[in-house]
């Protein structure tokens, strides 16, 4: 087993989750690697000059190294954090120099600023907090910003959401380093679900639609979530709203800001994907609970929405590797 570096790079107003979440997890898996002479990672961290750093909210950081005198990393982490639109320039330039001779480059929520300044991104498929999405993308062009997946991996550089979203990706990170084995015992230990997709929204359905204003359809919304596997067309849930077909497709886009059509297909495989990971119900009883009717319908919206099957997406992403599902 080979060591591998992080260093993780730190600034005036980060964010101190985005360094410790991520850092954590690296850690952690020197438990679990069975070797106690040849730890998985080194993590170091380093600032401009080597002077403390005022995290967000006050916590004092104080670095390992002064950026000048550090070595190319194996991964370098770049955090995120209110201070991204105030760093010295000479970090940039630093990321913009040294950055292409690491093997594994990794942003948290807002760091995806730094390497966009830097150029890193440009041409790139990338994610950060879903509220700086629009900003990233209006002042970047150059990057495909997408605002959905909790993280991105495009060729060596990762991009990830919000703040615990760090803690996601470093578990991929450390699966893809040393197994799915070592990476299920540090979720365990750190209590954290492993491990959620990297295409998984940002946000649950309900709470990245909007909320209807109106009664009827906020019920209609609420309803439908709670009854799946009821008839859920269109002309179905107008009239249980007490609406035509037209005016209530027209209300529910211009409220919740998609189709019904669309809220339904969401909902639905949002379902499917929690039963796939959560229970041992078999992919027959998920997509009739699920209101799919059919494994083939359902294994359509799964090769749409998220390029596998429901079967690979179980095998991916379930919690415990030992689950034997139902085959019913």
């Amino acid at each position: 087993m080979r060591t591998h570096s992080i260093l993780v790079i730190l600034f005036d107003g980060v964010q101190p989750l985005d360094v410790a979440g991520p850092l954590d997890v690296f850690s952690a898996a020197a438990r679990f690697t069975g070797s106690a002479s040849t730890p998985p990672y080194i993590v170091r961290t380093a600032s401009l000059g080597g002077e403390t750093v005022r995290s967000a909210g006050g916590l004092r950081l104080a670095p390992d190294l002064d950026l000048a005198d550090v070595e190319d990393p194996d991964l370098l982490l770049v955090p995120g954090g209110p201070g991204v639109g105030d760093v010295d320039n000479r970090l940039v330039t630093w990321l913009r120099e040294r950055a292409p001779n690491v093997k594994r480059v990794v942003s948290v929520c807002t760091g995806a600023y730094l390497l966009a300044e830097a150029g890193l991104l440009d041409g790139r498929r990338a994610t950060t907090h879903w509220a700086s999405c629009d900003y990233l993308a209006s002042n970047y062009p150059q990057i495909q910003i997408d605002p959905s997946p909790i993280f991105v991996r495009d060729g060596s550089i990762s991009t990830s959401a919000g703040v615990t979203a760090g803690v996601d990706l470093a578990m991929a990170l450390v699966e893809e380093d040393f197994g799915r084995a070592v990476a299920h015992e540090i979720a365990r230990l750190l209590v954290v679900f492993l491990r959620r997709p990297g295409n998984q929204a940002q946000f649950s359905v309900p709470l990245s639609a909007q909320i209807a204003r109106s009664d009827p359809l906020r019920e209609v919304q609420y309803w439908a979530v709670a009854n799946l596997a009821s008839d859920l067309s269109v002309p179905a849930i107008a009239q249980r709203a007490g609406l035509s077909t037209r005016q209530f497709a027209r209300a529910f886009a211009e409220q919740v800001g998609m189709t019904p059509g669309r809220y339904v297909d969401l909902i639905r495989l949002e379902a499917a994907q929690r039963m796939l990971t959560d229970t041992r119900d078999g992919v027959i009883r998920i997509a009739r609970r699920c209101g799919y009717g059919t494994p083939e319908a359902m294994r359509r919206a799964f090769m749409r929405e998220v390029g596998l099957s429901p079967t690979e997406y179980r095998r991916s992403f379930a919690k415990s590797s030992t689950l034997n599902p139902d085959p019913r």
